[in-house]
């Protein structure tokens, strides 16, 4: 059989109404039309979902009132019991895990339940493992999420960010890159990158690779978004770019295929992807959050994945209300110890021979973000690695710039002295300049584009962005690099329900944002159409919000729904002369 495309269907629709009267614990659904039945489940802010229907023979799960926590439902049928909050039967224990279901918000707060067809599409025309010669596959770790796989006499290397920033200028490298990156690049067979994220798609790197290479295929999934929808845009010169369908392998050689697939919680824009050789696996979840709804390979030879935590402006950049420094601390650190537990218990429930924690590696080395810096707390790759050993078997490597671990010996003597070969003893690991100079310079240049000197610039620009009829106003404040206003920048509200620009805040019932933008960047993303990730995720922001909600709707508009064509400046100044 040949692989089909992976698709999506949708089982159940909730209305806004619905979603808000969710109850904390079980919630049981039916769908009208087709009668089938489900079960969410919320936590919190967590939702999890799944079929109503037991995996032994089909029965219907109804409340377990055994069951105190409200965690668990009982199966009429045989009195199987189901733990939702975990999906894993209790009664028989440790028997089966329930399929779930991905769970979607759509556009008015209402929500989706999704499943993936195929859920487990690398069982499509599987191999058997061969043997490996040592030194057959090889996988040298560059710098943060940037790999370059030997696999036969095929190279591949994933998410190339190996100079310049990465958001604006809130990222930079926390690994000296070995020095031949550039010829490793330049070597590769092809290069696969996860998503749009400037940690990932690197435009400074592309644009070296581009200059020696600018035909090297690249490989990307097929999202909503398209990866590389800004390439105009970049002036990066590159002509291979192969766009290919979800949960379809594709044959590089005889001996060696890879699979991409998307993320259950932002599939507009990541992805994941599994690389198989001579039968053996390495799946590389990047940045999912649910890769492939939850759904992944089990005993895979190697599985690499983020654990850092912190690529996110929450809660450093806001102020206000709750957010004293010590709410803050506090809440950084219960959230980075939840994605350390549930990264260690991902892996111990896949089992991979060996895990690599990645794509973590930055830092907010910019002197003017020291305050993000010393606040913006990290998980630590070892003691992630810690817990791992602490649960399972499972073997784990903690990378180093130019560190090369050899499949083959790892898989047959974790203890062999030359499974992983660390850098030369002198290498310089960490970072400890940046060339932070051209690249500030590029932003600063916005400043004075002369599209600042009309204020109907601001019309211009949420007019082409195009969210509006939502009851929020934001007040947008121009900065420089301590966030104090910028001398002759601009401080202006936006009224989001009908797209107006008033001088003072409406007197009707309505949510309110204050933005204050670094002057450099907030003019950079205006004239070039970017999106607001590099404001957010970038640390260039201060933000304080009345009521203190997170508006999905409108940050989901900015950080991904933008139009892919930056606005017409060009005719916009023809109309200002």
């Amino acid at each position: 059989m040949g692989s089909i495309e992976q698709t999506t269907e949708i089982l159940l629709h909730l209305s806004p109404i619905e979603v808000a009267n969710l109850k904390e614990g079980i919630n049981f659904f039916r769908n009208k039309n087709t009668g089938k039945d489900y079960i969410l489940y919320k936590n919190k802010n967590h939702l999890r979902a799944c079929k109503n229907m037991c995996k032994h023979q089909g029965g219907l799960f109804i409340k377990d009132i055994e069951d105190l926590d409200g965690r668990s439902v009982r199966c009429t049928k045989h009195n199987w019991k189901l733990d939702v909050s975990t999906m894993k039967y209790i009664n028989p224990p440790s028997s089966f895990c329930q399929d779930e279901l991905v769970v979607e918000m759509d556009e008015e707060n209402g929500l989706l339940l999704l499943e993936l067809n195929p859920p487990n599409p690398w069982d499509s025309e599987p191999r058997a493992p061969e043997h490996l010669a040592f030194g057959e596959v090889q996988i040298t770790y560059l710098a943060h999420a940037c790999m370059d796989l030997k696999l036969g006499d095929k190279r591949m290397v994933f998410d190339p960010w190996l100079i310049g920033p990465a958001f604006a200028r809130g990222w930079w490298l926390l690994h000296e890159p070995p020095s031949d990156w550039l010829e490793r690049l330049c070597q590769a067979d092809l290069i696969y990158i996860s998503h749009m994220h400037s940690d990932h798609l690197s435009y400074p790197t592309l644009k070296k690779l581009a200059e020696r290479r600018p035909d090297i295929p690249i490989y990307v999934g097929n999202t909503e978004r398209p990866v590389f929808w800004n390439l105009n845009q970049s002036g990066v010169q590159l002509t291979n770019i192969n766009v290919v369908p979800f949960g379809i392998w594709q044959q590089v050689d005889k001996n060696l295929r890879f699979m991409i697939l998307m993320d259950g919680i932002h599939p507009e824009m990541d992805t994941c992807i599994i690389v198989e050789y001579k039968g053996h696996k390495i799946l590389n979840t990047v940045d999912c959050t649910r890769p492939n709804g939850g759904r992944l390979p089990e005993k895979v030879a190697l599985m690499m994945s983020d654990f850092a935590g912190g690529a996110s402006g929450f809660p450093m950049t806001f102020s206000g209300g709750k957010f004293t420094e010590e709410w803050k601390a506090e809440f950084i650190k219960t959230e980075r110890k939840k994605l350390l537990n549930y990264k260690a218990r991902l892996v111990k429930d896949l089992q991979p021979r060996i895990y690599c924690p990645f794509a973590g590696y930055f830092v907010e080395s910019h002197p003017s973000d020291k305050y993000i810096k010393e606040t913006n707390i990290k998980n630590d790759p070892n003691e992630l690695n810690n817990l791992i050993k602490k649960n399972s078997d499972v073997i784990t490597w903690t990378p180093r710039p130019g560190a090369t671990l050899d499949l083959s010996r790892m898989l047959k003597d974790p203890t062999d002295s030359k499974g992983i070969i660390e850098p030369p003893n002198g290498t310089k690991i960490y970072k400890d300049s940046w060339d932070f100079g051209p690249y500030l310079k590029v932003l600063n240049a916005a400043v004075e584009d002369e599209i600042f000197l009309h204020s109907s610039w601001i019309k211009e620009y949420f007019t082409w962005a195009g969210f509006k009829d939502y009851n929020l106003v934001v007040r947008m404040i121009e900065t420089n690099e301590d966030f104090s206003p910028f001398p002759g920048g601009y401080d202006y509200l936006v009224d989001f329900l009908d797209l107006s620009f008033p001088k003072e805040r409406p007197s009707r019932e309505h949510s309110y944002e204050e933005i204050r933008s670094r002057v450099d960047v907030i003019r950079y993303v205006v004239k070039n159409g970017l999106l607001w990730d590099d404001l957010y995720i970038g640390f260039q922001t201060r933000l304080q919000r009345d009521p203190d909600i997170y508006h999905h709707l409108f940050w989901n508009h900015f950080q991904i729904k933008l139009p892919l064509m930056p606005p017409n400046w060009r005719s916009f100044l023809m109309h200002c002369g």
